[in-house]
């Protein structure tokens, strides 16, 4: 959790402040792009990092690619002709990113017993939750207040920080491959990566296009309910133990996505964006709870990430283009209408699976 909060905690107090420090559409794109594809590609590599170098040396490896790259950017000053420097940075710490999300939570499901796995999972969300709440705000302000420069060096030593709470993991290898010889997509993955991607697909268009659709001062009321709200309820729901809510966090997210298209309504884009917040952190702990009774952590966990970091890519792209040919109220319940859909398949994927005695 520390190792973890540490990385996330430099992570987002940049994530917002780049794209404003380079200054124009393009570039500001180009940054978000290269850290995103940095994420991708290192999430896709981690199973094999875990296998071959354990946990700890993965997650410290992460924390440092986080960290360090972020020093480099004031020798930047932000215009075009220091674009490539800037995006070679986004690139290194956007690996950083994918190691240190999939390492970390496999790591929670490595080190705790089946049975409280769900409970372990939640109180790590909030972990890696809380930082996001923090961070983005944080940034831009500091970014103004004191200048990027120092706000850049801050962002680089806050992951550093984080590497001595490595030190205190026990050494551990990711599984070389899932008992029996499953494939990762076997098992019964696929259900929940569905699903998940389905919820992780709205909210990428409900960050993305809310504060151009909604007044400004609305949208950041109800973005901000929906960031407390989400570590909130996937603390929750880990707490209580209650696995059978799948189904409900799909029909919360398409029920809370559809109040968008009424927009110019407050009232309904803040109770929208509360329901969204509940339906997503209840999808985070059950689907991830879910994957990992079907598969080995370290790859359950690049999948996962995999599937959050697609669908949010996806919907930002792809919703785009409907809504520059029928508008955002279109775009909003076009995408609830594809979350419902999901919603067989989340009541079968949300129901703990049973192992026979042997």
């Amino acid at each position: 959790m520390l190792a973890s909060a540490a990385g996330l905690l430099g992570f987002y107090l940049l994530f917002s402040a780049v794209p404003v420090y380079v200054g124009d559409g393009f570039g500001a794109g180009m940054a978000t792009g290269a850290l995103m594809l940095g994420t991708m590609l290192l999430e896709l590599l981690a199973p094999r990092l875990l296998e071959r170098f354990g946990y700890r040396a993965v997650l410290a490896g992460g924390l440092v690619l986080l960290g360090a790259p972020a020093l480099a950017l004031p020798l930047s000053s932000g215009l075009s002709s220091e674009l490539p420097l800037v995006l070679g940075v986004c690139l290194l710490r956007g690996g950083g990113l994918g190691v240190l999300v999939v390492a970390g939570t496999a790591m929670v499901a490595e080190l705790v017993p089946a049975a409280g796995r769900a409970r372990a999972l939640g109180v790590y969300g909030v972990a890696v939750g809380v930082p996001s709440v923090l961070g983005l705000p944080l940034g831009l302000w500091a970014g103004e207040r004191f200048g990027y420069e120092l706000l850049f060096v801050v962002a680089g030593l806050v992951p550093l920080a984080g590497l001595p709470a490595v030190l205190g993991l026990p050494y551990l290898r990711g599984a070389s491959r899932e008992p029996g010889g499953t494939a990762v997509l076997g098992g019964g993955l696929v259900g929940p990566v569905i699903v998940f991607g389905a919820v992780t697909l709205a909210t990428g268009v409900v960050v993305t296009f809310l504060p151009l659709a909604a007044a400004p001062g609305t949208a950041a009321v109800a973005l901000l309910a929906q960031s407390v709200l989400t570590p909130a309820a996937r603390w929750w729901v880990g707490r209580s133990g209650r696995r059978g809510l799948l189904g409900a966090a799909v029909v919360a997210v398409a029920a809370g996505t559809g109040m968008l298209a009424w927009s110019a309504s407050a009232v309904a884009v803040v109770a929208g964006m509360t329901l969204f917040g509940i339906g997503f952190g209840l999808a985070q702990n059950l689907t991830l709870t879910a994957m990992f009774e079907r598969g080995p952590s370290g790859r359950v966990s690049a999948l996962w990430n995999l599937a959050y970091d697609a669908g949010m890519g996806a919907g930002a792209l792809g919703v785009g283009v409907v809504i520059g040919w029928f508008g955002y109220a279109a775009a909003f319940l076009l995408v609830a209408v594809l979350v419902l859909a999901t919603l067989p398949l989340a009541r079968r994927a949300g129901a703990p699976r049973v192992t026979a005695p042997a």
